[in-house]
């Protein structure tokens, strides 16, 4: 067990504390001697900057939450024709670069609805949040929701329990942890959603990240760069040690079955109202940047796609976009394999219920210690590679961006599978090992089964959130074998109307490739749970 604990321990601390330490302890050295940093937090600027981050982040995660939640119960609960198809399209805008978002909303908000006054207003940029993270709700929260054994609910209806209160008193407190948990890792995301907030805002709208690259790249400031860093970091941990404790509080074991699935009938008339305002929010945005990559000079035509496949169009030089698209699967590839090996014991030990004082110490500080990474910019993770890494064996491996990749993946990865681990009644673990069980026959008759339902889905996510990385990867990538999203940002950045065209086309292609990873997880999970 010690050695479970010692694998993501130095695989952490090696790969993305030391990097982003480097990055801080290399401001901070500058700051020591600047006697005028004080003066930082005595500016209005300074809170209004603090105050206007946390307050998107906070509307973002608190629509997320309204219309995820609900929307969770309707597309793992109930049955429908076309349910899974639009699991999968709810699932695109997460893995999408936040740049190539930011632009589909732009092109909306300024075209079709000029007339709602959205261009360049903080209600824009959460309407891009709740379109982005969304389906981080809507996974994490409704994996657990179909699982839930219903009888529970039953017992209460039959004592006399109204539909309602019998949800508050039962199902609620059973979804608590992963509402929270998946709370929490929107939270983050908004509070760190740099692109989306550059693109419909501009880099002069007040949150830490555009402060930050202000400082860092306009003022050449780096000492208040990295105090400012520090302030995120602050943030981005005391939500993750309150969410951690809150759960941890909160959390109940609770049997996991093959939830029966009620039909959705025309008496369910508010769920088709809230799948159609949902499909609104995530179909209007792809359909519009669909729409635009079809057009060249106000005329329907593949000219843009057929780009694709022009090496030396823009300013990628010998590498045309296709060719970056496989670069970005077999990147992701080995990505989503280092998490697999990292993040597969390390959820294991993480839902074991331990005794001793120490053991509970040590498996909250891993979980925490696990999702410091959603908080931190990949930015800031691609520089701090680039910073310790540089010249070095890793540096000059192949390995160096699944790696940083990894890094960014891991955390939802874990987020997928530990709650339904640690769901599993330690009863079960008890009368295997009565029943003679070693400890290898106990995780693979009551671990695994369990771990299966989940796997797929987390696997998934962590091919999905690779394929689609671009803050990390913009620094590490080889500039002769680019992915498909430092591509499109290329492109989107030079002038000219074929750039522009030739980047929305590779947008469509990247988003009809997370589409197909996340049905084929959906249809792994739904295998394994027939099986089961």
């Amino acid at each position: 067990m010690v050695g479970v604990f010692l694998l993501p321990l130095a695989f952490l601390l090696y790969f993305f504390l030391y990097p982003v330490g480097a990055i801080l302890g290399r401001g901070m050295q500058e700051a020591a001697f600047n006697t005028g940093l004080v003066q930082l937090f005595a500016k209005a600027h300074t809170w209004h900057i603090l105050g206007q981050t946390i307050g998107l982040a906070l509307g973002g995660t608190i629509f997320s939450v309204m219309l995820g939640v609900p929307l969770a119960c309707i597309l793992y609960c109930f049955d429908f024709a076309g349910k899974y198809f639009f699991r999968s399209i709810i699932t695109i805008p997460f893995v999408l670069p936040t740049i190539v978002v930011g632009i589909a909303f732009k092109t909306l908000l300024e075209g079709p609805l000029n007339f709602l006054g959205f261009t360049n207003s903080a209600l824009g940029i959460l309407l891009a949040m709740v379109f982005f993270n969304l389906s981080v709700v809507v996974r994490t929260v409704g994996s657990m929701w179909q699982n839930l054994d219903p009888r529970m609910v039953q017992v209460a209806r039959t004592l006399g329990a109204s539909s309602a209160r019998a949800f508050c008193t039962v199902t609620l407190p059973a979804l608590l942890p992963s509402i929270i948990g998946a709370a929490s890792l929107v939270f983050l995301y908004c509070a760190t959603a740099y692109g989306l907030v550059v693109t419909l805002g501009g880099v002069s709208y007040g949150t830490l990240e555009t402060e930050i690259y202000l400082q860092t790249v306009v003022y050449f400031d780096l000492s208040r760069a990295a105090v400012l860093s520090l302030l995120q970091f602050a943030i981005v941990y005391s939500a993750l040690w309150l969410a951690s404790r809150f759960t941890m509080r909160a959390e109940t074991k609770w049997k996991l079955v093959n939830r029966p699935l009620v039909h959705l009938t025309s008496k369910h008339w508010q769920a088709w109202i809230l799948l159609g305002l949902s499909a609104g929010l995530v179909i209007v945005p792809l359909f519009s940047l669909v729409l635009a990559s079809l057009q060249v000079d106000g005329q329907w035509s593949l000219a843009n796609y057929y780009r694709l496949t022009e090496a030396g169009f823009g300013v990628t030089g010998a590498v045309a976009p296709f060719t970056a698209l496989q670069n970005s699967v077999r990147i992701a590839l080995d990505a989503t394999l280092v998490t697999l090996l990292v993040g597969l014991p390390t959820a294991l030990w993480l839902a074991r219920p331990l005794r001793s004082a120490s053991g509970v110490g040590a498996q909250q500080f891993l979980q925490r210690l696990t999702q410091l990474p959603l908080g931190v910019s990949a930015v800031t993770v691609g520089f701090g590679f680039l910073l310790v890494f540089q010249g070095s064996v890793i540096g000059r491996s192949p390995l160096l961006v699944p790696l940083a990749q990894a890094v960014v993946a891991l955390p939802l990865f874990l987020r997928a599978l530990v709650p339904a681990l640690r769901a599993i009644d330690p009863r079960l673990r008890e009368s295997a090992t009565v029943l003679g069980a070693n400890a290898m026959r106990v995780l693979w008759t009551v671990d695994f089964p369990v771990l299966w339902r989940s796997l797929g889905l987390a696997t998934g996510f962590a091919f999905a959130v690779s394929i689609g990385e671009f803050g990390a990867t913009s620094f590490l990538a080889n500039p002769d074998s680019p992915t498909l999203p430092v591509v499109i940002v290329q492109l989107l950045s030079r002038p000219g109307a074929d750039n522009y065209g030739t980047a929305l086309a590779a947008a469509v292609v990247l988003a009809l490739i997370a589409a197909v990873i996340m049905s084929l997880a959906e249809f792994f999970t739904l295998r394994t749970q027939k099986r089961g």
